[in-house]
């Protein structure tokens, strides 16, 4: 063995804080801790290597109540150990704590994570767990009418999967447990299931920088219809589409591809770890939406196992089978693969998908209020041509003078100056940045709001409203 990887450590010597790293092991997928190796791989040798050959694995039972393999072996003459722990069903403690193996570090576990371990050890997961005090008759008849259009339409189920009753299909679902409902019925169905769960909703909110929030919303509801509502929320009020003409086809044009937006929604309401109790949050700027969801990955995943070919792996299998069978998702995870797959069909930029403790965000950057990259018809330069529908923008004549010089890019200086205003903050919040937002200019450098080099430059739909107001 040459280098450390998720299930192999190496330690130059024993301590024996380093029967965490065996809980850790153990709880894991099992590993191999080698006692006499430096940082690098070298060998340097255990001195008491005899003596530890008994020590470890007497510790490792009394303080476990478990079996490792404990071996010696040598490199050019140096003794080191190797000690092989097998994964256990069972959760293991070490004192009376757990802890466990992720990526390449070691970690105990506490709070919603400690109550997520015992229940996978158990074959169980949170969304499965039985709540008492609920029954199919509390449940949202809506929602049920929803996902049974929705599983029809999508032919995953057949007229006579779903003429039966509620409480059939909850069976059928496989989200009941005896006489009781499990939390993803709830979830899914319930008209408020945050009763019973916390923060099951969904928040968005529109933002000029990263503390100036402008206007939000809260969705709140059965999980089975909140995409759907998201969807709708964002597209006509958060989102602007610039209208374009193919031959004398109205095509409508927004800055993020619904498809791709709506699998990341999805992804969010499906993957996420409904036990913090925080919202799913969606943040819009004027050059970027970002959604950010509590849900860390698979213990052994990165995010290159992310953003590659892999397995589906739900965290939440009761909600991922009814989306399923609802025909809202795919079981082969494919997520990142369409919603990339989306963008590059519309000509927009891939999200940046970022992983952080035990929160996963996708970011968007796109250009809220500019027109599409590309269209159907050119100019007689050879250019792009926007067809704009009727523009009702009224401006006045100090706007009009903005506008008017940022027909080549121009920096802030310059644009408020040429409305009679000094280059001040206040100013520049209250007569640019309104420009910004009703898409009539756009930034040089869109990710980098406050560059030094940041220049502004007029849009197709700016040079409309010119020529409006000249007419």
């Amino acid at each position: 063995m040459d280098f450390e990887t998720h299930n192999v450590e190496w330690k130059s010597s024993w301590r024996d804080e380093y029967l965490k790293w065996i809980c850790g092991f153990a709880n894991a997928q099992g590993g191999v801790l080698e006692i006499g190796r430096s940082d690098n791989g070298t060998v340097v040798g255990v001195s008491d290597a005899r003596q530890l050959l008994t020590e470890i694995p007497n510790k490792v039972n009394s303080g476990m109540g478990i079996l490792v393999d404990v071996d010696l072996a040598t490199d050019d003459g140096l003794q080191y150990l190797v000690i092989t722990v097998r994964p256990y069903p069972n959760p293991i403690s070490y004192h009376g704590k757990y802890y466990v193996r992720s990526g390449a570090t070691n970690r105990e576990l506490t709070g919603n994570a400690l109550d997520e371990f015992m229940l996978r050890k158990e074959g169980r997961t949170w969304d499965s767990v039985p709540v008492p005090g609920v029954g199919v008759d509390d449940l949202y008849g809506e929602a049920f009418w929803e996902f049974r259009q929705k599983a029809l339409s999508s032919k995953r189920l057949t007229e006579a999967d779903l003429d039966i009753s509620d409480a059939a299909l909850i069976d059928s679902l496989r989200l009941g447990e005896g006489r009781y409902l499990t939390r993803a019925a709830i979830l899914l169905f319930h008209r408020d299931p945050e009763k019973w769960v916390r923060g099951a909703s969904v928040r968005i909110g529109y933002f000029e920088t990263g503390a100036d929030l402008l206007f939000q919303d809260e969705l709140h509801g059965p999980l089975i219809t909140l995409a759907d509502r998201v969807l709708d929320l964002i597209y006509t009020k958060y989102f602007r589409a610039y209208i374009t003409y193919e031959g004398i086809q109205r095509v409508e044009n927004f800055p993020v591809p619904q498809a791709a937006m709506r699998e990341a929604v999805l992804n969010a309401i499906v993957h996420r770890d409904y036990s913090t109790g925080v919202p799913i949050q969606i943040k819009v700027f004027p050059h970027e939406v970002i959604i950010y969801n509590d849900g860390g990955l698979p213990d052994d995943w990165t995010v290159d196992d992310l953003l590659g070919q892999h397995r589906s792996q739900p965290r939440n299998p009761g909600i991922a089978g009814a989306f399923f069978r609802s025909g809202q998702i795919e079981t082969w995870g494919r997520g990142i693969v369409k919603i990339e797959e989306a963008c590059r069909a519309d000509n927009k930029p891939l999200p940046v998908f970022r992983v952080k403790s035990r929160e996963v965000s996708a970011a968007f950057p796109v250009r809220v209020g500019e027109p599409p990259a590309s269209t159907t018809g050119v100019d007689d330069a050879g250019r792009v041509e926007y067809h704009i529908e009727q523009v009702d923008e009224q401006v006045d004549e100090q706007v009009l003078s903005m506008l008017l010089i940022a027909r080549t890019p121009v920096p802030r200086a310059s644009l408020l100056a040429a409305a009679g205003l000094a280059d001040a903050y206040l100013n520049y919040r209250n007569h640019v940045v309104p420009l910004l937002d009703r898409g009539l200019l756009v930034r040089t450098i869109p990710d980098k709001p406050r560059a030094k080099t940041q220049r502004y430059v007029l849009t197709e739909l700016g040079r409309a409203v010119i020529g409006n107001a000249k007419a």
